[in-house]
């Protein structure tokens, strides 16, 4: 198993929009929000590159490489890349966590029923 990298590290407080304003948003236009709806923010970007929220940020688009502590270099995931995101809200002496959210990309299928 490869080692660990820190890909990037963001912070809430560079949304362009705070929550409140982002649930006004869903339900000004008469949408309807029900319990259990989940919002999503989307890509947090800080102002410092080690704070982008994407590889596609992190790379402009592809045209500068991430170097790996194995020496590897990627532009954009590739199969057998593994990936954790994980989350945490921290208050006056208090952190609220979300847990991992882990995959692995794996290669295409070249004969699939779905297709």
């Amino acid at each position: 198993m490869a080692e660990e990298h820190l890909l990037t590290k963001s912070n809430l407080k560079y949304l362009y929009w705070t929550p409140a304003q982002q649930l006004t948003h869903h339900t000004v236009t008469g949408c309807n929000l029900n319990s259990g709806d989940l919002l999503g923010t989307g890509t947090i970007s800080g102002t410092e590159k080690t704070e982008y929220g994407s590889m596609l940020e992190l790379t402009w688009g592809g045209k500068e490489k991430i170097q790996l502590p194995s020496g590897e270099e990627r532009v954009f995931l590739q199969d057998g890349d593994s990936i954790r995101m994980t989350g945490a809200c921290h208050g006056d002496g208090f952190t609220i966590g979300f847990g991992d959210c882990e995959g692995t990309i794996l290669p295409a299928l070249e004969d699939s029923e779905f297709w």
